[in-house]
């Protein structure tokens, strides 16, 4: 789409900002995962998949307490389409960014487990490890997201329940896997002091990191290409369901003082954050 691509550093900046509100407002965190496995086996036919159906089996504070991230996808599915409508750009912006963060997490397996980071198996950071190590070590170089044209989705609820289904069908070998390789591995060579961001910090090393992307076949990047797709299709169908509208005739097309006072906050949070659930 025509809006996006002069915008690409906004939205790389801005996808983030989901994760900063968190430490600002404590309903945050449960619109990032679904704690699945707390409804039972796979495919968790016992949960309904519309919200007020949910709600009255479950209750919103049930509902809220493990997670109500694919519900969440849905209103800000819904709030893009009514920028789009209304023609403004800021907005357009800034709840694309946000919208490709929420959909983007429920593509990780981890934020749908209640184990979301192997801290009632003894795996400590895998949360982080599947996440981040590994898609910074090999993304850049390695992995191919050039996935094509994003498609219209005519029914983006059930779309998002799918994935969310693949991500706690997945869970377990996630975890599984490391737990084997952690087995065989030398423990002395597991972890290794390597630049991050400029600073040198102790993180799984490169060899161990390679040899569990290997264990898991490719699941990384495949589910990172399926988030890229999913994130380019959602905002396309945003913008059909609003009317198609012309994107070179928007308005509001700087952010305001109040736009920018909202970023500074979140800054703000993020770089004097405190303690939350990994997870989320």
């Amino acid at each position: 789409m025509v809006l996006y691509k002069p915008y690409s550093d906004f939205l790389t900046e801005h996808a983030v900002d989901p994760d900063k509100r968190r430490y600002i407002l404590p309903q945050e965190g449960a619109r990032h995962f679904i704690d699945i496995d707390h409804y039972g086996k796979y495919p968790y036919t016992g949960l309904p998949h519309k919200w007020n159906d949910a709600v009255a089996k479950f209750s919103q504070d049930s509902l809220r307490t493990y997670g109500i991230g694919p519900w969440w996808v849905q209103i800000m599915l819904q709030r893009l389409t009514n920028a789009f409508k209304e023609k403004d750009q800021s907005k357009i912006l800034k709840l694309s960014a946000e919208l490709g963060h929420y959909i983007a997490d429920l593509h990780v397996p981890l934020h749908a487990s209640s184990n979301h980071d192997g801290q009632l198996t003894n795996q400590k950071g895998i949360h982080g490890f599947w996440e981040s190590r590994i898609p910074e070590l090999l993304a850049d170089k390695e992995w191919d997201f050039f996935i094509g044209k994003a498609d219209y989705i005519s029914n983006t609820a059930d779309y998002i329940w799918k994935r969310v289904l693949e991500s706690g069908a997945a869970a377990d070998t996630v975890l599984q896997l490391e737990k084997e390789l952690s087995k065989t591995f030398p423990a002395d060579k597991k972890f290794s002091f390597e630049e991050r961001n400029g600073i040198v910090i102790r993180q799984f090393s490169s060899a161990y990191s390679r040899l569990y992307n290997e264990k898991l076949k490719g699941m990384i990047e495949r589910r990172m290409r399926q988030s890229v797709y999913a994130v380019a299709s959602f905002w396309y169908t945003a913008w059909v369901n609003a009317g198609q509208p012309d994107l070179t005739k928007l308005a509001n097309t700087n952010f305001t003082a109040e736009d920018q006072a909202e970023f500074d906050e979140l800054n703000s949070a993020w770089n004097n954050k405190t303690s939350v659930r990994d997870h989320e």
